[in-house]
């Protein structure tokens, strides 16, 4: 769970678990167990690194709401806006440029609403 605060921050976190049901509990016991502490744990990649991967997953993968989450996770983990756009412009090489475009307009939400878009 700490690692999960601290790449998503705790307001998001808070939501999510406040949000579960008795329906939604065990996924988010899921997640927090294999998502955060068996891979955003891990030794091998910088969780720099890892935020560049997740967001080119997810801009690939048109997953446009988690995209948002993990801009901000992005920034938190020490990715300036450059190089979120660079994992973008090489998203569209790779899984088009539809997919980029859509990342681009959710980062630039993301990066305008935590008052650093440029």
């Amino acid at each position: 769970m700490n690692v999960r605060r601290e790449v998503l921050g705790d307001e998001h976190v808070e939501h999510a678990l406040a949000a579960g049901s008795p329906f939604t509990r065990p996924f988010q016991d899921f997640i927090t167990r294999y998502a955060w502490a068996g891979v955003w744990a891990r030794d091998g990649l910088d969780r720099r690194f890892r935020s560049a991967i997740t967001l080119a997953l997810l801009a690939a993968s048109g997953r446009e709401e988690e995209l948002a989450i993990h801009v901000r996770a992005a920034l938190r983990n020490g990715c300036s806006e450059a190089e979120i756009a660079e994992v973008f412009i090489h998203t569209a090489v790779y899984a088009g440029v539809p997919a980029a475009n859509a990342a681009f307009a959710v980062a630039r939400r993301v990066l305008a609403e935590e008052g650093r878009e440029t």
